[in-house]
């Protein structure tokens, strides 16, 4: 079934692109990608992806090309607005686990994803400036989904303006044109009523060189996190620093919850419009106002998520990653739900035994992720992990001498190790996983990209 089964995916971000990666890695050859942006590039900011999305990444072979462009996280801090400590936990391996948790530059790992994605599917596989614009998918009888396309920009159709498909994977993020069309009555995602302002600096090293760290409560938060190997090797090391400035702008009682702008994680802004709420935030190992202020570029982000919806899967079509379940950015779990959506979807469509079988595949894959994303996505909304530092905003609103006098120990390790059940990273889980699909890459003959090696710029030139 795997060979004869032609598969469409829309968006080649990090979920599409993952998952024609896994699906090529288990048999399937006729894969194509459908992306509606005229131009692929490294543009973009820093993300963290989990060690159980890395042991995905691990079994398709690209565990050499993430270790030379991203950090190993070695730790999360989390401190109040004044800069004192209130949690700490090491990270990945760190942590002990048997895989990494890296934080990368999210452009790199989208290049590094699609340099794999050529070299394995082929470069024709990947095609650009195609932006969906309508599909008919005879759900009831089963039949194949045709898709047509057209330039985003001019709106006149694209090369390719139709195409018939046995399996439809929707990974087009939180503006997702086949969610719209599915639910064509949910309108824009739901704004948490905080802006994100991002960037990145290079600078020397803090603390251990893999140091992320947390500050503030839910409705003023900073956080800072290196995300370069490049710039760790240099001479002398540095640290490529990713840092979002957090900032409630409407009240949390307003019922309006329609976003002030699009989704747009690519949209710059003058830094006034965030920097003077920082202007004290001084740590002894980082000078926040001196990090905004040094900084070129400032990108703006409405924090959204939508509502968990009760289907993903329509006959031979399915949502993934943000077009299923866009979240709040917290618990760092955004890239790797995603991938885990792809080996999951893989896992289900490897039952099936003729093409007749996909939409049972579909529902499988969609019992099996959208219970466990629908939790995340309300857990994220409860402030997640970060809710430790709420609690010490509101036990202690002008600051502590020591943490423990105002949360017992375990009530703040409580907090962490809650998340981690719920987004299915318990360390037993991963490291039981890990030691049961050791091997898997070289079974199936995968190895990294060989386009994608670490050169001066952190990234191969011709991205």
């Amino acid at each position: 079934m795997a060979g004869n089964a032609r598969v469409a995916i829309i968006g080649a971000g990090v979920g599409g692109l993952v998952t024609a990666l896994q699906l090529h890695a288990h048999g399937f050859k006729n894969i194509e990608i459908f992306e509606a942006a005229n131009q692929l590039t490294s543009l973009g900011v820093g993300i963290n992806v989990q060690p159980h999305a890395i042991l995905v990444l691990r079994d398709l072979g690209l565990l050499p090309a993430l270790e030379s462009t991203g950090i190993k996280t070695q730790e999360l801090n989390y401190y109040d607005r004044f800069g004192s400590p209130i949690i700490s936990e090491p990270r990945g391996e760190y942590a002990g686990y048997n895989v990494p948790q890296f934080s990368i530059h999210r452009g790199h790992l989208q290049m590094l994803l699609l340099e794999a994605v050529k070299e394995r599917l082929g470069k024709d596989s990947v095609h650009l400036n195609h932006a969906l614009s309508n599909f008919d998918n005879q759900e009831i009888t089963s039949e194949k989904v045709r898709l047509y396309f057209v330039q985003r920009k001019t709106n006149i159709p694209a090369s390719t303006p139709e195409v018939e498909a046995d399996l439809v994977v929707a990974a087009d993020g939180i503006n997702s044109t086949v969610r719209r069309i599915l639910y064509p009555k949910e309108g824009q995602p739901h704004f948490s009523g905080r802006i994100l302002w991002r960037g990145c600096l290079e600078r020397e090293p803090y603390l251990t060189g893999g140091s992320m760290i947390w500050s503030g409560h839910a409705n003023q938060k900073f956080i800072a996190y290196p995300i370069s190997k490049r710039a760790q090797l240099s001479d002398p090391p540095k640290s490529l620093v990713n840092w979002i400035a957090e900032l409630r702008v409407r009240d949390e009682n307003d019922p309006d919850t329609t976003p002030p702008e699009k989704t747009d994680w690519t949209m710059s802004v003058p830094k006034e419009r965030f920097a003077g709420a920082f202007k004290d935030w001084t740590f002894g190992f980082l000078n926040v106002p001196d990090l905004i202020e040094k900084t070129d570029m400032v990108y703006e982000y409405p924090m959204c998520d939508r509502d968990p919806v009760a289907q993903w899967s329509f006959g031979r079509l399915t949502l993934l990653g943000d077009a299923a379940h866009p979240m709040y950015p917290i618990g760092s779990n955004g890239a790797s739900q995603a991938i885990l959506d792809a080996a999951s979807l893989t896992k289900c469509l490897l039952t099936c035994t003729s093409l007749a079988d996909i939409p049972g595949a579909l529902h499988q894959y969609q019992n099996d992720r959208l219970p466990v994303t629908a939790k995340i996505v309300m857990a994220n909304r409860g402030n997640g992990p970060d809710h430790v530092m709420q609690l010490a905003y509101e036990r202690a609103p002008d600051g502590f001498k020591h943490i423990n006098d105002i949360i017992p120990q375990q009530e703040l390790e409580s907090i962490g190790l809650a998340y981690k059940a719920i987004a299915g990273f318990e360390v037993e889980k991963v490291n039981d996983l890990a030691k049961r699909s050791e091997g898997t890459a070289e079974k199936l003959g995968l190895q990294s990209p060989q386009a994608w090696t670490l050169d001066t710029d952190g990234v191969n030139g011709s991205h």
